[in-house]
């Protein structure tokens, strides 16, 4: 068998929340079967910036792209599904189906398919990403293999969260290193179900472990031959193996029990207490009926409970407190509602702890960083230096840039404000792109001591650029402008693969109109992401002076903006090279 969480369309859970806020507001929430609704549903993602299908804009069909993201909402019970085939739709009656018997218990739900369920509504109602994780919790502890859709597995029905919960604790029982890899994973644990023993399980990976050990000149033909017997075994390709894998992770991930540790996961340190008791609580196995109504409302938790709640919550206040920011948990008798949003602003305030180390520690990632640039800019699965491979980043690449043009400021420190203040997209708890900076704000502002740096991020081209870029970014720098009214310098930079003449030549204007006819005087500076890279790599050396050299070249570039647009374009290219040379030249003999 080969078992997996997810969907293999949305390879990102968070952007199962993008879809959800728009489908709320659309005629097609309950109203998506067929080939015409799917095609509208995917016309309705493209436009709302969710996925890019060029498909759409030139007329053709994408009713198949509509119907994959039906399928991973209805998976996961955000949706409620269809589950009556009937072979002339005209004999069909609503009443017919099993969803109209299921949901009649379930307030909210009509009993359509393909309608947003309570589980639905809530994950698209969650502000913070502490919110969002327990959405998907909700979700993926309900969620068993087989489900009562999904056929074709050959095992009793299990729930794959609690199945790897299992293992990692079974590994930290025999006194190993309690993170599951990702090669062990896709080998030994999608391949394998609670009927095999957790035990025997885990006894599959030591031995690999140790084999690998014993095989660290040829770790590479080691590993290729491990995945070739498990593919022939499993009847499937050794890229399924690694596909399935990567998109559990990804799913265990967004339930905020689990966190990366190099390639592999391991159990979230700050949800030990909360992992302790879903284990204890165990999982009741149900019959269709029961299992679709627990999906749709999503699974009861532990902290469903107040005294549970209050426990959990004052771990977290704890772990605040020893980490020097005192703070206290709710006194007992609160409610249930008062105390889940105490615990998610625990969450969140250790988030931004975790952050701000996060942030230290790129002034070290420099070469990191460009790597990522680089594979980026390619759109192809690149290499860090230290060997870990990047993949294929499909529709994440623009929250991807924006985080790595992030992570490139945070990298040259002396910023005055927090990190998670200079981002308008959100992250994950590995520090990773949920998705991309909504509309109506600059993608990130980075404030120093003296200057203010507005930010925006495209992977556009072409006169679309200008289309899509130029006024937002003008009026999001004007803000700024006006805002500060010269306390202090502000400067829009604007990043793109290729910059496109006609984007250089309304960035060149200096000026913008407030709705009052007052003139604010701008300063934006376009340019490639290939040349910011160049500059960055040229002052790794003396990182804490690169803000006040990114302000010289801002000036330089600006001062050149009277040329013709091609013109200016390349003046702005050839001052980051003379720069980047001259830092060169000044730090070849630092560290």
């Amino acid at each position: 068998m080969l078992w997996h969480i997810g969907n293999t369309t949305v390879r990102t859970p968070y952007r199962l929340q993008e879809a959800l806020r728009v489908l709320l507001t659309s005629p097609l929430n309950g109203n998506l079967l067929g080939r015409e609704q799917e095609h509208a549903f995917a016309r309705l993602l493209h436009e709302s910036g969710i996925v890019e299908a060029g498909r759409v804009e030139r007329g053709e069909d994408a009713s198949d792209l509509g119907r994959k993201w039906r399928s991973a909402l209805s998976q996961l019970g955000f949706i409620t599904p269809q589950l009556t085939r009937l072979q002339k739709a005209t004999h069909f009656s609503a009443k017919d189906d099993l969803v109209w018997k299921y949901a009649g218990d379930i307030a909210t739900l009509s009993g359509k398919r393909y309608e947003i369920t309570p589980s639905g509504y809530r994950l698209a109602k969650a502000d913070v990403i502490a919110a969002q994780q327990e959405c998907f919790l909700r979700s993926i502890a309900a969620y068993q293999i087989p489900s009562q859709i999904e056929t074709g597995y050959k095992c009793r029905p299990f729930s794959p969260l609690r199945f790897v919960l299992d293992v990692i604790c079974e590994i930290e029982s025999s006194g190993a290193d309690p993170v599951l890899g990702f090669d062990e994973f896709a080998l030994f644990v999608q391949t394998k179900s609670p009927d095999d023993g957790a035990n025997n399980v885990v006894a599959k990976i030591l031995s690999y472990r140790m084999a690998r050990q014993s095989n660290r000149g040829q770790v590479r033909l080691f590993d290729r031959a491990q995945y070739e017997t498990v593919a022939t075994e499993v009847k499937r390709q050794t890229t399924t193996l690694k596909d399935y894998a990567d998109l559990s992770f990804r799913y265990l991930r967004a339930t905020g029990l689990f966190q990366s540790n190099g390639r592999g996961i391991c159990l979230s340190s700050r949800k030990i207490q909360l992992t302790q008791l879903i284990r204890r609580d165990g999982y009741t196995f149900h019959d269709a009926k029961e299992y679709f109504q627990t999906l749709w409302v999503g699974a009861s938790l532990p902290t469903d409970d107040a005294n549970t709640s209050l426990q959990v919550a004052t771990s977290l206040a704890e772990q605040l407190t020893s980490r020097g920011v005192t703070s206290v948990a709710p006194p007992a008798g609160t409610p249930v509602a008062e105390i889940e949003a105490v615990r998610h602003a625990f969450e969140e305030r250790l988030s931004q702890l975790d952050e701000e180390e996060f942030a230290a520690a790129q002034a070290g990632k420099v070469q990191e960083i460009a790597d990522w640039m680089d594979a980026i800019a390619s759109g192809k699965s690149g290499m860090l230096a230290d060997g870990t491979q990047i993949k294929s980043l499909g529709n994440e690449r623009p929250a991807y840039l924006e985080w790595i043009v992030w992570r490139t400021f945070l990298a040259m420190d002396s910023l005055v404000i927090p990190a998670w203040q200079c981002r308008n997209f959100k992250i994950d708890q590995d520090f990773l792109p949920v998705h991309c900076a909504p509309g109506g704000r600059p993608d990130m502002v980075f404030e120093f001591e003296d200057m203010i740096v507005v930010v925006e991020v495209t992977l556009t081209s072409s006169s679309r650029q200008e289309a899509t870029e130029g006024e937002p970014v003008r009026r999001h720098v004007a803000r700024y402008a006006q805002e500060q009214g010269g306390k202090k310098w502000v400067c829009g930079l604007f990043i793109a693969l290729q910059i496109d003449s006609n984007t250089a030549h309304t960035f060149s204007s200096g000026t913008w109109y407030a709705p009052n006819d007052s003139k604010i005087p701008l300063r934006i500076v376009p340019m490639t992401l290939a040349d910011f890279r160049t500059f960055l790599l040229a002052g790794q050396k003396i990182l804490p002076e690169m803000p006040q050299k990114l302000r010289t070249l801002l000036t330089e570039c600006r001062a050149e903006s009277n040329r013709e647009a091609p013109q200016w374009k390349s003046e702005i290219s050839r001052i980051v090279h003379s720069m980047a040379q001259a830092l060169r030249a000044t730090t070849s003999g630092k560290g």
